[in-house]
């Protein structure tokens, strides 16, 4: 669903390539469009990070090679993060720490991060365009894109600049918790972290509300006190 809605239907040249958005919103008078996104979402460890990015329209100005963050390696995202910094209009990027996560849910903290990353650019976004989930309380238009990150080239550049970003924080916590190996996995739920988990307990850079988190604690807990704590509250996971 979109967060706004623009005067008449945002019509998209298949094959119109991955600036086909911003041009087709341009023709419509409506410059800049911010694109928005997250890195860390399904993450049970480290921060929620969330980016925003104003592309220029100058084919001068075009980055080439911007796609999802995913289907990148680190080189390419390194380098993509250099170019994306250097030639964007405007771009800014917030951090969400895993107790803010566990107090809000990850829904309602993803949608905060992604706001406030809208709200934190330099220049005022006429669109905005997001990749899956809509964002609301901006007082600006915008649409909720299905794979945004791949075929839109502002939130390509958004989710660059949150997976870097967030990789190199979670490359600071494996030089403060070597056990956990987060510079392997980034803290996601690989079955290396989990081995890790069950073996050390979580740290304080966990996200409690997550069951295999939570369970590892409730297993501590019970080999040291003896007592079942199983049946506990209700935990939160994705």
């Amino acid at each position: 669903m979109p967060a706004g809605r623009a005067a008449t239907p945002v019509l998209v040249k298949r094959n119109s390539g991955i600036y086909g958005y911003e041009r087709a919103l341009q023709r419509m008078g409506l410059y800049p469009v911010a694109g928005a996104d997250e890195a860390g979402r399904g993450a049970c460890a480290g921060p929620l990070v969330a980016a925003a990015t104003i592309l220029s329209d100058a084919k001068s100005q075009q980055i080439a090679g911007l796609k999802d963050s995913k289907l990148l390696t680190a080189l390419q995202r390194e380098r993509l993060y250099a170019a994306i910094t250097e030639k964007a209009i405007a771009w800014s990027v917030v951090c969400i720490e895993p107790g803010e996560c566990d107090a809000l849910g990850m829904h309602v903290a993803n949608v905060m991060a992604l706001r406030m990353a809208l709200c934190r650019l330099e220049v005022p976004p006429t669109y905005v365009l997001t990749d899956g989930f809509s964002v609301d309380g901006l007082g600006t238009p915008g649409l909720a894109v299905w794979k945004g990150d791949q075929v839109v080239a502002c939130v390509a550049a958004a989710s660059i600049i949150a997976k870097v970003t967030r990789d190199r924080i979670m490359c600071e916590l494996d030089q403060q918790y070597p056990e956990y190996e987060f510079a392997e996995h980034k803290g996601y739920c690989t079955p290396l972290h989990q081995e890790k988990l069950d073996a050390y307990g979580p740290s304080a850079t966990h996200r409690m509300r997550f069951i295999n988190v939570s369970r590892t604690t409730r297993v501590d807990v019970s080999r040291s006190t003896g007592v079942d704590v199983s049946r506990t509250a209700r935990v939160d996971s994705l």
